[in-house]
């Protein structure tokens, strides 16, 4: 099972770009999406225009238009569909939905889910706490079955200095806070989830999934590490290999991320 996650920065900018005919060309068997910005009926003329018309759809829009809303994407029809996850106030956010399909090993679940920015000492930084403990205990859940489960996108923070590049000067910022890779110390050190990309290319620096549209970063390679395949042991130990679908070239990006690609050996 080849699992893709890319933040695409709005479907419709992303297509005019190439960018979707780019995920349809990966031979993928399962597209998570983040940032999707658009109505069921948007996302569905981008997909169809792609030759990605006949695949299922599970998508969630915000609230807010245009902003967030993720969606799985996949050959196969999913056995079911979770929109959601964790209190009331993240029902609405277009963040997260979840699907399972069966596969030769058992039941997989896949996530796509977005992990807003945050900004420290403010309200939106203990939102954004809020909404990684809902992912922590929808871990545990899982953990605790034993479940085949993987969770893909941008959780916006960087685990380690290898993470990003300039981690010095973003120590007190949000995406590589104390607080949020704390979390992530909880689930890769302390719990039963991997972090895949991070297992099968060793040590970094990098590979990074983000740059910035402004200035050098993208030439420099300044970059940060954000988007995630994050696997339950089980499934973790099915994983092949994972690559960075880094653009050859700046005026080659469809996006500001870069998609993230692991081949499951089911």
């Amino acid at each position: 099972m080849r699992v893709i996650t890319a933040n695409v920065n709005g479907i419709r900018a992303c297509a005019r770009r190439g960018g979707l005919q780019w995920l349809a060309d990966q031979e993928a068997d399962v597209l998570c999406l983040q940032e999707v910005r658009a109505t069921d009926a948007q996302l569905q003329r981008a997909l169809e225009q792609a030759g990605l018309g006949d695949w299922h759809v599970a998508h969630t829009e915000a609230a807010d238009k245009g902003r967030a809303g993720v969606a799985v994407i996949s050959r196969e029809r999913p056995q079911r569909v979770q929109v959601g996850v964790g209190p009331e106030e993240f029902s609405t956010s277009g963040r997260w939905v979840e699907v399972d399909h069966q596969t030769p090993a058992g039941l997989v679940t896949v996530v796509s889910t977005y992990v807003h920015t945050g900004e420290a000492e403010t309200p939106r930084q203990l939102e954004k706490y809020r909404f990684l403990d809902a992912i922590t205990e929808r871990l545990s859940a899982w953990s605790g079955a034993g479940s085949l489960a993987v969770v893909t996108g941008d959780l916006n923070v960087c685990h380690r200095e290898d993470d990003l590049k300039n981690w010095k000067g973003n120590l007190s910022k949000a995406g590589f806070l104390p607080g949020e890779r704390a979390y992530f110390d909880r689930w890769f050190e302390y719990g039963d989830w991997v972090d895949t990309h991070r297992e099968l290319h060793g040590p970094g620096p990098g590979p990074y999934t983000w740059w910035s549209w402004r200035g050098k970063a993208f030439d420099n390679d300044a970059g940060w590490r954000i988007d995630y395949q994050i696997a339950s042991r089980p499934l973790a130990k099915l994983a092949t290999a994972a690559t960075v679908g880094r653009a050859a070239a700046y005026d080659q990006r469809w996006s500001d991320h870069a998609a993230v690609t692991v081949d499951y050996d089911l």
